[in-house]
């Protein structure tokens, strides 16, 4: 069996430490008490800190444990909060893309499917209803997918038949286990006609601490639209909304430290 990883031991002592005396430890103080070296200690306090377990108090610059480590029992991220760091980013990519920009995630307090939590309508005349609010189905949409992609506990559930909307609908637990698969290595997911016919979703993860995904975004069209002569996803429309993905999860990675 593999030994303990050092900076693991290390990290957990300071957290130990500074949540014993709060507010009241500066690095010289964790250094002596833990017998580290001062750059590993500066280091590690440094990570805990960008990750938000700790805090360092303007005054006097003493450590106290950050309010990351209180949300670690929050399971999903809330969607006011979701939306606040998202409206921005999905502004400017509905009016780039032309397409309607979608923003999903698993409820906030119990079991159930996805959610729109927001939604920026296309930017054209047409006529166009507001889908916040509504459930999707995970396995016949992109945003979808990319949210079982992100939670492995749940891309495993249920038996294997799934329900069929169209022609193109994934049907197959173990199908979908397959396209997850892919989903997870080349980072974004798409739904050609699989949910509604003529209708293509493209989407990627929105990603929190350590990498966890917290939500999806993604943009609908018309298939004729979305995708290319062969029935590819056109390569532009993917890279807008992975850029825009990693935009928000940078965002909201800052603002929760």
């Amino acid at each position: 069996m593999p030994g303990s990883i050092q900076s693991v031991e290390r990290a957990a002592a300071i957290l130990q430490l500074v949540a014993e005396y709060p507010a009241q430890l500066g690095l010289t103080d964790i250094t002596e008490t833990l017998d580290l070296a001062k750059p590993t200690t500066h280091g590690l306090l440094k990570t805990l800190c960008e990750v938000g377990f700790v805090e360092q108090l303007a005054a006097g610059g003493k450590y106290t444990i950050g309010a990351g480590l209180n949300r670690l029992g929050q399971v999903r991220l809330d969607p006011n909060e979701l939306r606040s760091h998202s409206v921005n980013w999905t502004d400017s990519l509905a009016a780039r893309s032309g397409f309607a920009v979608l923003v999903a995630a698993f409820p906030l307090d119990q079991p159930g499917p996805p959610e729109i939590v927001h939604h920026v309508f296309r930017p054209d005349d047409s006529d166009q209803r507001l889908l916040t609010g509504r459930q999707i189905p995970e396995h016949a949409t992109a945003l979808g997918k990319i949210l079982l992609a992100g939670s492995p506990m749940l891309a495993h559930r249920g038996s294997d038949a799934l329900e069929v909307f169209t022609p193109a609908t994934i049907a197959s637990a173990r199908v979908l286990a397959r396209e997850l698969v892919i989903v997870r290595k080349q980072g974004w997911a798409a739904s050609i006609d699989e949910f509604c016919i003529g209708v293509t979703e493209l989407a990627a993860p929105i990603r929190g601490a350590g990498g966890r995904v917290v939500a999806a975004i993604g943009l609908s069209g018309r298939t004729d639209r979305v995708t290319d002569a062969k029935a590819h996803p056109k390569s532009l429309l993917v890279r807008q909304v992975a850029e825009t993905a990693r935009a928000i999860s940078r965002d909201l990675g800052t603002a929760r430290r």
